[in-house]
């Protein structure tokens, strides 16, 4: 990466002896983590009362940071112990690079592994150390378990390490230390931006479905206490008057007949766009004849009406091509005078209202939609032409909007690129930041 030219290589390198690891600065060690950091093996059958609990949703991946706000009232799992000055490493899912130092004592998950560094080893090294993106790629690479991939202990503790001299671990931890933090305040920084961004992204669309583009025209309160005053020559209607929603069907998965045609088969995970033309899983014209799912023909407001995205977001997409739905989509077959293109921007502008109204906890924990209360819902109607108009705004308004919200996710993702490649050239001795650390 082009920002770590800056800095200086070691004089001289020798062969680790290390595949994934290759050179190493000369003085420099390598061990097994066993011998620099042997593991704590310390099981409780219950949480003490006032010990602080670390599960893996409590560290963040790739940045060392514990997260503890939300504390579990109680843990009726077996845990262990850990000590301030111990390094937190977890063993399911390695890829997701969940490592910690904390300065505390406390309780973890049994899928975290407490290791202890010995004396001839920094703790903040040592948490460096194990977010090398190397050493996580090559750990991941021995994982056992399909669904809940993980590595034992013996793993961890037969894995290399480097060990530079103490006072050198300590130096490179410190400069890891200011540059990583500030790395973290660009990048908070941008994710305010990405936050501002989205806020006027969904003021935008709020507004111009329920006041319209024309912000002289006289208002009337549209009965509906979160939908308020709409322009007084628009429609509020209930969505049975204007409307109905169509069901789908999953074909067997064993009948590959009826698999890998020509027509879309939506299912949530496709509804990420805004309009579907496509799709990753397709059905053939004999599986619509056949197993009695509906073809589509477009356009129409697809909406999810089934899952754990409910939880958080209402998503929505307008189709393009005929298409067939899944089980947990509903297709909305709206009346001539309803462009279908804009009631989309309708229900994305009045989404989170939805999920409060009519949203609910459905078998296995997951969110459905009322579907009874679903025909009840008030949108707001305006005619035809300025339908058109608002649908048209929208989308080129938001373009510029979302073009913008792409721009500062790659700066964010480039940050994220850069604080992993920085910590890995450091711990591997492939720059030298002895004077960087004290600059």
């Amino acid at each position: 990466m082009s920002a770590l030219r800056r800095f200086k290589p070691y004089p001289a390198y020798k062969d680790s002896g290390v595949e994934w690891l290759g050179e190493i600065p000369v003085h420099w060690e390598v061990k097994r983590l066993k011998y620099v950091a042997p593991a704590r093996v310390s099981k409780l059958e219950v949480k003490p009362d006032d010990a602080v609990y670390v599960g893996l949703e409590h560290v963040d991946s790739w940045t060392g940071r514990l997260l503890l706000e939300n504390q579990p009232e109680s843990v009726e799992s077996v845990v262990g112990s850990f000590k301030a000055g111990d390094v937190l490493i977890g063993k399911l899912r390695p890829y997701l690079a969940k490592v910690a130092s904390p300065g505390f004592d406390g309780v973890c998950s049994s899928e975290i592994l407490p290791l202890r560094p010995s004396a001839g080893c920094s703790q903040s090294y040592l948490m460096y150390e194990l977010l090398n993106a190397s050493y996580i790629q090559w750990l991941d690479a021995l994982t056992y378990g399909t669904k809940m991939p993980r590595v034992s202990p013996d793993q961890v503790g037969v894995s290399f390490v480097t060990v530079p001299p103490v006072p050198e671990q300590r130096a490179i931890a410190a400069f890891l230390d200011r540059e990583t933090a500030r790395i973290d305040a660009l990048m908070t920084k941008k994710e305010r931006l990405l936050e501002l961004l989205q806020e006027k992204r969904t003021a935008l669309i709020t507004r111009a479905v329920t006041r319209g583009l024309d912000p002289t025209v006289p208002m009337k309160d549209s009965g509906v206490e979160w939908l308020g005053e709409i322009p007084a020559h628009w429609e509020a209607a209930r969505m049975w008057r204007i409307g109905r929603a169509v069901s789908g069907g999953t074909p067997a998965r064993e009948e590959r007949a009826y698999w890998d045609g020509g027509i879309p088969w939506v299912s949530p995970k496709d509804m990420k766009r805004r309009v579907i033309d496509s799709s990753a899983d397709t059905v053939t014209e004999q599986a619509v004849h056949e197993t009695g799912i509906h073809l589509i023909e477009p356009p129409v407001v697809l909406i999810v009406v089934r899952g754990m995205i409910l939880a958080h977001s209402f998503p929505v997409a307008c189709t393009s091509v005929p298409v067939t739905i899944n089980q947990d989509m509903k297709a909305l077959i709206f009346r001539q005078d309803i462009e279908p293109f804009f009631m989309a921007w309708v229900f994305e502008g009045i989404g989170k209202a939805l999920l409060t109204a009519i949203v609910e906890e459905a078998a296995h924990g997951t969110r459905a939609i009322r579907m009874d209360q679903w025909r009840f819902v008030t949108v707001p109607v305006p005619p035809r032409s300025e339908q058109r108009a608002i649908a048209a705004f929208l989308d080129r308004e938001t373009a510029r909007i979302d073009a913008l919200i792409a721009k500062v996710r790659e700066a964010i993702e480039r940050l994220k690129e850069l604080r992993t490649a920085l910590i890995s050239a450091a711990v591997t001795g492939k720059i030298d930041v002895r004077e960087e650390a004290i600059a």
